[in-house]
């Protein structure tokens, strides 16, 4: 597996902890913009529901739905890709608690000008796929030395199709053992999040305040 392909993989998984917030209306007449966001943020990031269930009045279903269908929309690339189909439930439960292990704090609060709210948020970047490539590429190396061996002493050629699923068992393995011994997580990092009133009674979270966060939350693997 080439590191682009990793580069990939981190992505997609960076894509699990996007989605719902942006679009998600609050229907109240006594409106906090920090309890809205943190709601928002605990139901499509860590699958807690009962905060946006309070304010928003949506049923528990519509708002349990919000994380499956995160989770949908990572693995859709995947289906898509040479991953081997046994593998694909591992690794989607595998994203969904990648996802819920996402490091934010809901800070204050600020009414600008414009009338929209700023919504200060302190997230420490998950640090995953950079620790853990290292090791992955080690692994990786090892098996293709493996296969190298075994040839020369007479073994069959695995087929391509072979090779490849075992490296996706390998990476799975590999990151499998760093999310069950304990995430690291890079420095804490500022996002300010912006709720304007799209409405009488609506509010939505600024799409590309969502994108950013999005995006620092799960750290890719760095290009040498």
């Amino acid at each position: 597996m080439t590191k682009k392909r990793i580069i990939l993989i981190a992505a997609l998984a960076a894509v699990l902890v996007a989605g719902a917030a942006v679009g998600a209306y609050l229907y109240i007449n006594r409106f906090s913009a920090g309890e809205y966001v943190q709601a928002v943020l605990d139901m499509s990031y860590k699958n807690e529901t009962e905060l946006y269930m309070e304010i928003t009045g949506v049923s528990r279903e519509e708002a349990d739905a919000v994380f499956a269908d995160n989770l949908d929309a990572t693995m859709e690339g995947f289906e898509t890709s040479d991953m081997p189909e046994e593998l694909l439930p591992q690794y989607r439960e595998l994203f969904g608690e990648i996802a819920q292990k996402v490091n934010y704090t809901v800070g204050k609060t600020e009414r600008e000008e414009d009338g929209t709210y700023a919504v200060q948020v302190k997230i420490k970047p998950i640090t995953l796929f950079s620790d853990t490539y290292t090791t992955f590429q080690a692994e990786a190396e090892e098996y293709a030395e493996q296969i190298t061996d075994s040839v020369t002493r007479g073994g069959e050629m695995p087929t391509d199709e072979e090779m490849q699923n075992h490296i996706y068992e390998i990476y799975y393995n590999v990151l499998k053992e760093r999310v069950d011994s304990g995430m690291l997580y890079g420095g804490a990092r500022d996002v300010t999040l912006h709720v304007a009133k799209t409405g009488t009674r609506e509010f939505q979270i600024s799409q590309d305040d969502m994108d950013r966060l999005d995006s620092l939350l799960i750290e890719d693997v760095q290009e040498d």
